[in-house]
């Protein structure tokens, strides 16, 4: 096994695949499913609405999702308090409970603060963090690319800190690259296996691959995957991609360079010109 194939642990679940899907946001749930196939991802997250898992026709997401293959990650999607947010993780905790699924014990906490930007509320994404991770949950959370907010979800107890490339479903791709770099060396500073997981933002396949290059150590995306022209074609870019991004950041980029370097050796030649020289 080489050292991109080694698993990704985020608290107590061992994933095969850096890459996260989300269920939402699909023409139709058969395109969801199959596309989460085509993605080869072993972990997917669903909002909690209620009483139960459904999307918006009222078809339950549950029976197009196979339990067996995949590791449920509940989110709270769509919560404004922090109280909201605790009530959705505990709904999600009861039903994945029910079902046998080893994903009850976490949750992808989202507390926004803007119902436009869907920015998080960093005061309330804390306090949530704080007692969800109190009462036993692993909990992955959903932030800007702030680094003091992330360092404070991390000191919260968040099993993993999950800055924002961009806002949710913009497509516009990692926007500050620099941020995302930071929050990087302050959360893993002396705790290198601590894990990182970029969310949010997405649009291609390209900003997977960077998201990887930059250190991330897994990438969480739905709205690029399902708006895209083919879904299921888009999934399997963002597979490739994910695979490509994690395999270049392990085998470390040449540093750039203001000038240009030959890749053929310079002995031997019959002759050089230097730059500026005379004919």
């Amino acid at each position: 096994m080489t050292q991109s194939e080694a698993p990704l642990v985020v608290g107590g679940h061992t994933l095969a695949s850096r890459l996260i899907v989300g269920t939402g946001r699909y023409d139709t749930m058969q395109q969801m499913r199959d596309s989460l196939d085509a993605s080869g991802a072993d972990c997917v997250t669903v909002a909690v609405r209620r009483e139960r898992l459904y999307e918006r026709g009222g078809q339950n997401i549950l029976d197009f999702i196979d339990l067996d293959r995949y590791t449920l990650l509940p989110n709270t999607a769509g919560c404004y308090t922090a109280a909201d947010a605790i009530r959705a993780a505990k709904l999600g905790r009861e039903i994945l409970r029910t079902l046998g699924n080893p994903g009850a014990d976490w949750v992808k906490l989202e507390v926004l603060g803007d119902s436009k930007t869907l920015l998080p509320d960093p005061t309330e994404t804390v306090t949530a963090c704080r007692a969800l991770a109190d009462d036993g949950f692993q909990v992955l959370c959903y932030t800007s690319d702030c680094p003091v907010t992330a360092q404070r979800l991390k000191a919260a107890g968040a099993a993993s800190v999950m800055p924002a490339g961009s806002p949710i479903g913009s497509g516009q791709g990692l926007l500050n690259p620099n941020n995302l770099q930071i929050i990087l060396e302050y959360l893993k500073n002396d705790d290198p296996d601590y894990p990182v997981i970029i969310d949010a933002g997405v649009g291609t396949a390209s900003d997977v691959a960077q998201a990887f290059e930059l250190g991330g150590d897994a990438v969480l995306l739905n709205t690029a995957i399902a708006h895209a022209r083919d879904p299921i074609q888009m999934a399997r870019a963002m597979k490739h991609a994910a695979i490509a991004g994690r395999d270049a950041y392990l085998a470390g980029r040449i540093p750039k360079r203001l000038y240009g370097t030959a890749s053929s050796p310079s002995e031997g030649v019959i002759s050089t010109r230097p730059y500026g020289s005379e004919a």
